[in-house]
């Protein structure tokens, strides 16, 4: 399980004295141990999907931080951050490319039988099930319609 990788390597970080990555990590266990007691609230269990979630706002936390910061012309706390953003992004399955996520909504669109604009809601509802954690949201959308009106 995901979380456990995460929590194995912030032991090792500790033991390795590696202060940096050891507080990186606890932020995110403890971003992660929230999420388990949400879920837990509402009956349901802590699963690599939540995880993966967990981490993925972390990231996006990241991001945003590291572009207002430049803005800021704070370039020594836009450098912290994107250290950061490089640990957690460890946890993180490498995206598809362009041609591979076209290649797979290809075949959803197959799979749900698509034709028209009229069906993306179908097509939307597959590609993020099967898709979430290898491409965002908002990229799958764009390819879901370039791909329909193209048909």
């Amino acid at each position: 399980m995901l979380y456990e990788r995460i929590t194995k390597d912030y032991m090792s970080a500790m033991k390795n004295k590696d202060s940096f990555r050891a507080e990186v990590l606890s932020t995110l266990r403890s971003a992660i141990k929230y999420r388990e007691i949400e879920l837990r609230e509402k009956g349901k269990e802590l699963d690599d999907q939540e995880v993966l979630d967990v981490i993925k706002k972390e990231i996006k936390k990241r991001k945003e931080a590291i572009e207002m910061y430049k803005q800021g012309g704070r370039e020594d706390l836009a450098e912290k951050e994107e250290k950061e953003l490089a640990i957690l992004q460890e946890y993180v399955p490498k995206g598809l490319s362009e041609e591979e996520l076209k290649e797979r909504i290809k075949s959803i669109i197959e799979r749900v039988g698509a034709r028209t604009m009229k069906d993306m809601g179908k097509v939307m509802k597959e590609a993020m099930a099967e898709l979430r954690g290898f491409a965002e949201g908002e990229e799958i959308r764009r390819v879901v319609e370039e791909l329909l009106k193209g048909e």
